[in-house]
């Protein structure tokens, strides 16, 4: 019996553990929040490294040989077989009035001439304007707004908490509407969020929301057109500037449904 005894004690207090860790858990709760990761895609291609432009120009050579000749390449031959009959006397006496291959040729090299490149950086980049979306044309760019969460102010997506009889999507949706303004137009990506970050509270905050931390469900939308509020902080950053700006946790959930860029 003593034995028996003895064994069942180990039982009890791992039984007791658990119904204690149970009551906490169904007593505490966490916050639902929405966030909206806004991102504009890059406007212009960005520039080759050595190791693309050789492949580039290898397959832009193979095309070349394999490829039929062109009308104007047709029209050059016809062209040149027709000078060689002009001088013989014989061929086409309306020829020389006419728009050789050559003639067009002259003209696109000269209209060429003339066309001037526009220019990779812009004078928003040289100003370092964050608030603007002519910078960093070849480049993927973020929203992040600026939040006050406890005593910081920490620029984030733009984020809130869900309220009762919203789906997470609606709540990303006014989130965005509240934070940025109706001005600026975005095309949310699913009903379904793609990231996920939760936090935890400092305990005096724990106390007075009764609430363990927060449960961010992050959704991700394309740029479209606009700006946020012209009095709010904000900021279009790059991934390079993303990666300093977040915490290392938060920029880590981010990167995962972000796409990879080489710098």
């Amino acid at each position: 019996m003593i034995l028996r005894f003895k064994n069942t004690i180990p039982l009890f207090i791992n039984s007791f553990s658990r119904s204690i860790h149970q009551t906490e858990s169904h007593n505490s709760k966490w916050d639902l929040l929405a966030a909206v990761c806004v991102e504009r895609k890059p406007i212009i291609t960005p520039l080759l490294n050595d190791i693309e432009q050789k492949y580039h120009n290898l397959l832009t050579q193979i095309e070349y040989e394999n490829s039929l000749k062109s009308d104007h390449e047709l029209q050059h031959e016809h062209d040149l077989k027709q000078k060689e009959l002009l001088k013989k006397g014989e061929g086409d006496l309306d020829m020389t009035a006419k728009e050789t291959a050559q003639d067009f040729l002259d003209a696109c090299n000269e209209e060429l001439a003339k066309f001037k490149f526009g220019d990779r950086v812009t004078a928003d980049d040289k100003a370092n304007n964050i608030k603007s979306l002519n910078r960093k044309l070849d480049r993927h760019l973020t929203l992040l707004i600026k939040q006050k969460l406890g005593n910081d102010n920490l620029f984030l997506f733009p984020q809130g908490a869900r309220q009762d009889g919203e789906t997470l999507r609606q709540t990303a949706e006014r989130v965005l509407k509240e934070s940025c303004g109706s001005d600026l137009k975005v095309q949310f990506y699913g009903n379904a969020p793609c990231g996920f970050y939760k936090y935890t509270y400092p305990n005096r905050i724990k106390k007075e929301c009764n609430s363990i931390g927060a449960k961010v469900f992050m959704y991700f939308a394309r740029y479209r057109s606009g700006n946020p509020f012209d009095n709010s902080d904000f900021k279009w950053l790059d991934r390079m500037e993303l990666e300093k700006e977040l915490h290392p946790k938060y920029y880590n959930s981010v990167s995962s449904f972000l796409i990879d860029e080489e710098y």
